[in-house]
C-alpha cells in the first residue's frame, strides 16, 4: 500500500462523497423506567463506524455493542440510562427492535459486513 499522496490531477476509482442514504433517517423512541421515560437512539446509519468498528476489534462484541448503544444515546441520555440498569432479555429486546428499525439484520453486528 502506498503512503504517497496521489496528485490532485490522477484519475479517482471511487468517489466516496457521492455515497447517499436512501432512507428516513429519524432517531429510534423507546420507553423505559419506573417513570416511563421516553429515550433517543441516533439512526445507526448517522453514527461514525470506525470508533465502533475499532471497539469490536479490541474488546469484542461486548465492547461494540456498549459502545454502540452509548454513540447512538449520547453522553447526557447515556449517564441516565445506565443507571436504570438493564437485565439481559431487555438488552436483547432492544438491540433487536433497534436493528429493525435501522434495516440491519437481525444478528448483524456493527463489524460484520453483511455480506
Amino acid at each position: 500500500m502506498s503512503t504517497t499522496k496521489a496528485r490532485d490531477d490522477q484519475p479517482f476509482d471511487f468517489n466516496l462523497n457521492s455515497v447517499k442514504v436512501e432512507k428516513t433517517l429519524r432517531p429510534f423512541r423507546f420507553v423505559f423506567g419506573p417513570n416511563n421515560e421516553r429515550w433517543e437512539m441516533a439512526h445507526r446509519e448517522t453514527l461514525d463506524k470506525i470508533p465502533l468498528l475499532e471497539a469490536y476489534e479490541q474488546g469484542g462484541e461486548a465492547a461494540g455493542t456498549l459502545l454502540s448503544l452509548r454513540t447512538a444515546m449520547g453522553e447526557d441520555q447515556w449517564e441516565r440510562f445506565r443507571k436504570l440498569g438493564l437485565r439481559g432479555e431487555q438488552l436483547t429486546k432492544l438491540t433487536q427492535a433497534y436493528d429493525k428499525f435501522c434495516g440491519t439484520d437481525e444478528g448483524e453486528s456493527e463489524g460484520s459486513t453483511g455480506s
